[in-house]
C-alpha cells in the first residue's frame, strides 16, 4: 500500500504524481475504517483528501502555515502529518482531538473549532510574518458554509489590503452542517455553474477582432481597462470588486490541477482567493447521499453506513422538538430560528411542519440574535435554537439587542455543559457564567425532560428574555413524581431536612440525588432543591433554608467563575448568612475530548467526585 509509505510529516513529497489518485483512495479507506469504530466527522473529511493532498505538496509545512476554519476537515492534515497511529483513539480522552490543536503538533497553525475564523487568523499570522520579516506562505482553507459568517466578510475587507503574498482556499462543497441557504449561497452556484474563463476570455476577444478597422482596438482598450474582460464576465468578480484575485473554480479533486493553481497564486504579491469545488462526502455513497446525517456520527457499519447503536431512548433535543411542535400548533406567533443546524437543535420537523415560520439563517450566531430581537419588536415570539458553545458568539446582541429592550426571545441552549468528543472548543461550560451577567435575562435549567415540557409551555406566555439550558444525550427521566409548576423566579425542594442543603442545577440534580443518598447513609440530614431558575436567583428560600442548615452546597455542570454557586456565595456573604459554602463546579479550565461520563469522572463532578469534595471540605481540607 502507498499509504504505508505515510509515516512522517512530508512523506508524501516522496510519493509518485502518478501514485495520488491511489494514494487519496488509501485515505478514504483509511479513514472510513477508523471513523466507523470511533466516531466522528465524516463527510467533510472525505471531500478534503485530495485538496489537503495538493496543500501539503504545493507547500512546506511547518514553516508554510496551513489554518483550516472549523477543523472539521482535518483528520487527512492529521494522517499526513505523523499522527496516523493515533487514529485509533481519535477524539478520545487522552487522545488526538478531532480538530487542529497546536499543543498536538507544530504542523497545527492555529486551534480551530468554531466556523468563519480561518481568514482572520490567517491575515493575522500574514502581517506579522511580513513585520517580523520572515518569508513563507500563509494559507486560510475556509468552506462556503463558513462563508455565511459575517467575520469572514470583515476579515475578506481587511484582507483587501495586503501588499504581500496571502492564500484563501474556498473549499466549496455547497454545504455547511446542513444545505446552504441564502444570497451568499446563490453567489456560489454562480461561481460554480460559471464557464471557464480562459475559453471564454478567447472567443470573446477572437469575435471582437474580426470586426473591421475597429476590432483589435476595441479588444486592446477593453483588455486595458479597469475591470478588463473577466469584469465582464466572471461572477468570481464578487472578490476582485472587493481588491482580492481570483482564481478557479478549481477541480477539488484534481490533485494536479489544484497544486498548478496554488502555484500560481503564491507568485501574487496580495491576497488571492483559490476558488476549489469539492463534494462532501466524496467515495462513500451513503456520505454522498446523505452528507449532513454523515456530518458528525457515532460508530457505524462500514457496508451500510448506518449506526451500529440505534437510538432507544429520547435526547433532551427530541423533548423540545415535540413539544415545540405541539405549542406552534396552538400559538402562530411562535417562530423557529438555527444558525445553519436544523437537525441539530431539533427544528427539523418544525422546518417541516411550519416552512413559514421557520428560519435557518447560515452561520451567523450574531445575526440570529438581532434578528430574533426584531421579530419580537414586530410582534412576534422567537424562539432561538443554538448550541451553547455558539451562543458566546452572540454576547454583545444578547446585551444590546435583546436585553436592553427587554424583548420577547427564548434562547434554547442546546448541548449546554460538557458535550464530550468535540472537545474544548465545543464544550458549554460559560453559558451561565456570561448569561448572568446580562440585565433582564432569565436562566432556568430544567432537571429532566418533563421539567423541559414544562419551561417550554411556560415560555410561551413570558414576557422578556428567557434562557433554557439542557445538556446533549439522553434526557433524564428520574424524579418525575416531583413536578410542581413551575413559578417564576422560585425552586423546587424535592427533600427538606436539615443540616446540608444541596442546591442543584438542571443536569446536576440527578448527581446530586445519588450524593444526597450516600450523605445519608452516613448519617447526615440533607435537603435537596432543584433550582430551576439560576436567575432569578430564589433568595427568599436562601434566607429561609440558612435558619435551619449550616452548609449549603451547589453543584452545577459550568465553570466556578462567574457561575451559580459563586452568585450563592456573594448573596450569602452580603446577607451574613451563617453557613459554610461548598461549591461543585467545572474548574476554571478548559476540558478535552472524551466521553461524558469520563470527563465528569476526570474533573470530579460525578458522584463520587462531588463526594470527595465534600468530604475534604467539611475536614478542612482542599482537593489537588
Amino acid at each position: 500500500m502507498i499509504l504505508d509509505q505515510i509515516n512522517q510529516p512530508n512523506d508524501i513529497k516522496k510519493i509518485a504524481p502518478k501514485d495520488y489518485d491511489m494514494l487519496a483512495a488509501e485515505i478514504r479507506d483509511f479513514l472510513l475504517q477508523k471513523i466507523s469504530v470511533t466516531g466522528g466527522h465524516l463527510a467533510s473529511n472525505l471531500g478534503a483528501v485530495e485538496l489537503t493532498m495538493a496543500l501539503h505538496l504545493a507547500f512546506d509545512l511547518p514553516e508554510d502555515k496551513l489554518i483550516w476554519d472549523v477543523g472539521h476537515q482535518s483528520y487527512t492534515h492529521k494522517l499526513l502529518t505523523g499522527r496516523k497511529k493515533d487514529f485509533d483513539e481519535i477524539r478520545c480522552f487522552g487522545g488526538i482531538s478531532g480538530f487542529p490543536n497546536r499543543n498536538e503538533s507544530r504542523f497545527d497553525a492555529f486551534n480551530t473549532g468554531h466556523s468563519s475564523t480561518s481568514i482572520s487568523a490567517g491575515l493575522g499570522l500574514a502581517q506579522a510574518r511580513d513585520l517580523l520579516g520572515q518569508d513563507h506562505y500563509v494559507v486560510s482553507i475556509i468552506g462556503d458554509g463558513s462563508l455565511t459568517g459575517g467575520m469572514a466578510y470583515e476579515a475578506l475587507n481587511n484582507a483587501s489590503q495586503m501588499k504581500k503574498n496571502f492564500i484563501i482556499v474556498l473549499n466549496d462543497n455547497n454545504m455547511s452542517i446542513s444545505e446552504n441557504i441564502g444570497g451568499v449561497s446563490r453567489m456560489m452556484n454562480s461561481l460554480r455553474t460559471a464557464p471557464g474563463y480562459n475559453g471564454l476570455k478567447e472567443n470573446v476577444s477572437t469575435a471582437l477582432s474580426r470586426i473591421p478597422s475597429v476590432g483589435e482596438g476595441l479588444v486592446r482598450r477593453i483588455s486595458n481597462t479597469k475591470s478588463s474582460l473577466k469584469q465582464l464576465f466572471i461572477p468570481g468578480m464578487f472578490f476582485e470588486n472587493m481588491g482580492l484575485t481570483y482564481l478557479g473554480p478549481v477541480d477539488g479533486h484534481d490533485i494536479n490541477q489544484m497544486i498548478h493553481a496554488f502555484h500560481d497564486a503564491k507568485r501574487l504579491n496580495r491576497t488571492v482567493v483559490v476558488h476549489v469545488m469539492t463534494h462532501k462526502g466524496q467515495g462513500y455513497a451513503p456520505a454522498e447521499n446523505n452528507p449532513e446525517a454523515f456530518h458528525g456520527v457515532g460508530s457505524f457499519v462500514l457496508e451500510t453506513g448506518k449506526a451500529v447503536k440505534k437510538k432507544t431512548s429520547r435526547t433532551y433535543t427530541d423533548v423540545f422538538s415535540q413539544v415545540f411542535c405541539a405549542m406552534a400548533k396552538k400559538d402562530s406567533r411562535l417562530v423557529g430560528i438555527t444558525a445553519a443546524m436544523p437537525e441539530g437543535t431539533g427544528l427539523k420537523l418544525f422546518h417541516h411542519l411550519y416552512p413559514d415560520r421557520f428560519f435557518d439563517v447560515g452561520i451567523a450566531e450574531e445575526h440570529a440574535v438581532t434578528f430574533a430581537a426584531g421579530l419580537a419588536a414586530g410582534g412576534l415570539k422567537p424562539y432561538v435554537c443554538v448550541y451553547s458553545s455558539f451562543l458566546q458568539r452572540a454576547y454583545d446582541q444578547m446585551i444590546h439587542d435583546v436585553c436592553l429592550q427587554n424583548l420577547n426571545v427564548t434562547f434554547c441552549i442546546d448541548r449546554a455543559g460538557l458535550v464530550g468528543s468535540d472537545g474544548e472548543t465545543h464544550q458549554g461550560l460559560f453559558d451561565l457564567s456570561y448569561l448572568q451577567t446580562i440585565p433582564n435575562m432569565n436562566i432556568f435549567a430544567p432537571k429532566n425532560c418533563y421539567e423541559l415540557a414544562d419551561i417550554l409551555r411556560f415560555s410561551a406566555e413570558f414576557q422578556g428574555p428567557l434562557a433554557i439550558r439542557y445538556p446533549r444525550g439522553t434526557a433524564y427521566e428520574g424524579l418525575k413524581e416531583f413536578r410542581e409548576p413551575i413559578q417564576y423566579g422560585k425552586s423546587e425542594v424535592l427533600y427538606e431536612e436539615q443540616e446540608i442543603a444541596i442546591l442543584a442545577v438542571g443536569s446536576m440534580v440527578e448527581t446530586a440525588y445519588a450524593v444526597r443518598d450516600a450523605l445519608k447513609a452516613e448519617g447526615h440530614n440533607v435537603t435537596l432543591v432543584n433550582v430551576r431558575f439560576i436567575r432569578p436567583m430564589d433568595q427568599a428560600l436562601l434566607e429561609r433554608l440558612a435558619l435551619t442548615h449550616r452548609i449549603f452546597i451547589t453543584m452545577e455542570e459550568n465553570v466556578h467563575s462567574g457561575g451559580f454557586g459563586e452568585h450563592v456565595d456573594a448573596f450569602c456573604a452580603e446577607q451574613e448568612l451563617p453557613v459554610q459554602m461548598i461549591n461543585i463546579a467545572i474548574p476554571n479550565m478548559y476540558v478535552e475530548h472524551g466521553s461524558v461520563d469520563k470527563l465528569k469522572h476526570v474533573i470530579s463532578i460525578d458522584a463520587e467526585g462531588a463526594l470527595r469534595q465534600i468530604h475534604n471540605a467539611l475536614a478542612g481540607r482542599s482537593e489537588e
